[in-house]
């Protein structure tokens, strides 16, 4: 069983998608991968358009159907990594106002990729550095 102790930190990616050309996916999609890759689980606003789409995503409200529907996926992660021009986005101006009262974690993209490789690297550290034994 997989539980937040023993699985790998889940972030949401918040950034500017309205207005934006294909929504802004490909940057979504680029911090995904290099999130995934960095070792971190990660829920994607672009992704879920996908996996759970909303009813007449161009119909009047629909930005309201998306963040009812993205907001829960936010709950349920350690923390929010967010893309820039997310000042620009009222969408994720809301995502990181939840993240901030709820106390959930929230850096940019590049701040959690320098995470994950320091991480990596005192993991390493702690690898080669010899166990203690019995004392001669």
């Amino acid at each position: 069983m997989t539980t937040p102790a023993t699985r790998p930190t889940r972030l949401y990616i918040a950034g500017p998608m309205t207005g934006l050309p294909d929504f802004n996916r490909p940057a979504f999609h680029a911090a995904a991968a290099q999130l995934r890759a960095a070792g971190y689980e990660v829920v994607s606003p672009a992704e879920l358009d996908s996996t759970h789409p909303i009813a007449d995503p161009d119909g009047p409200g629909a930005w309201g159907r998306y963040m009812r529907r993205d907001i829960p996926f936010l709950l349920e992660c350690d923390g929010v990594a967010w893309l820039s021009g997310w000042l620009e986005s009222k969408g994720a101006r809301l995502e990181m106002k939840i993240a901030d009262e709820l106390e959930i974690e929230y850096w940019g993209v590049a701040t959690w990729l320098s995470v994950a490789q320091r991480n990596a690297t005192f993991a390493l550290i702690r690898q080669a550095q010899p166990t203690a034994g019995p004392t001669p």
